[in-house]
């Protein structure tokens, strides 16, 4: 059921179109000690969005070298999806270290902390799956307590609901219902489809909490409102617990869903 998405792309067009109109001040070659790392960002994103990736890559990869989080980001994707080079998940996973080291205790409410607890993400997912060939092994504590870290102190959506899926199976450590249950809502009151729904779930079934089955059958039916076609399983599940709710239970679910949603 869990999705692996580490780079959503809300946040890719975000870092794109931070800088959209600004105007490149010189080209690639004149890149030189003297260069700000805002002047090679804003350089390098304004290549980026023209096609020129070659000249994005060496104009990121020069503010990257001097510390701006976002360069470090950007760049970081384009080595992660092989996007204008050749992928190389062990330079990204190289990147993303680095940024997280330098900006971990960052103020989370300034702009740039939705690259760095992005970058956080990012290294959760290495740490999930490991990087072949590399000293980079599948690390599943390290992995849930990297997404931990970005969960709490960043409140950062995607790492809450990774950290949800991890208590809720076990992964990286015992196996906590209600913890998975308290991610999840950080995550599903934030709009997280994938949220609402593990949330439903558990409240519904009283999985290692208590049960709330109205509670439960109003957020599945959220999450499959807002559920893609390819998020299967939470039509599934959504169709399962209806099945089984007394008419009472599905009436007065479906009346809070709706005014859920009116509101949003």
């Amino acid at each position: 059921m869990q999705t692996r998405n580490l780079f959503p792309g809300l946040l890719a067009f975000a870092a794109i179109g931070m800088f959209a109109g600004a105007a490149a001040a010189f080209d690639a070659n004149s890149l030189n000690a003297e260069t700000a790392p805002t002047d090679a960002l804003e350089f390098g994103l304004d290549s980026y969005r023209s096609g020129d990736k070659e000249g994005a890559l060496e104009a990121l990869s020069f503010a990257a070298d001097k510390g701006n989080a976002i360069a470090q980001w950007k760049l970081g994707r384009m080595y992660a999806e092989g996007d204008g080079t050749a992928r190389d998940d062990y330079k990204a996973f190289e990147i993303f270290s680095e940024m997280a080291d330098a900006h971990a205790d960052d103020n989370p409410t300034q702009r740039d902390s939705r690259f760095v607890s992005n970058a956080f993400v990012a290294l959760g997912g290495y740490y999930e799956e490991g990087i072949p060939d590399t000293n980079v092994k599948q690390d599943l504590r390290r992995a849930r307590q990297i997404y931990g870290y970005a969960a709490s102190y960043f409140g950062d959506a995607e790492a809450q609901l990774k950290l949800a899926w991890m208590y809720y199976q076990g992964e990286g450590g015992d196996r906590d219902p209600l913890q998975a249950a308290r991610w999840a809502k950080l995550a599903a009151d934030k709009g997280d489809a994938e949220a609402q729904a593990l949330l439903g779930h558990l409240l519904f079934e009283g999985d290692g909490i208590p049960r709330q089955a109205v509670l439960g059958l109003m957020y599945l039916t959220i999450a499959r409102d807002q559920a893609e076609a390819a998020d299967r399983w939470i039509f599934d599940m959504q169709e399962r617990a209806v099945s089984v709710a007394t008419e009472n239970e599905r009436r007065t679910a479906m009346a809070l869903a709706g005014d859920w949603l009116d509101k949003q």
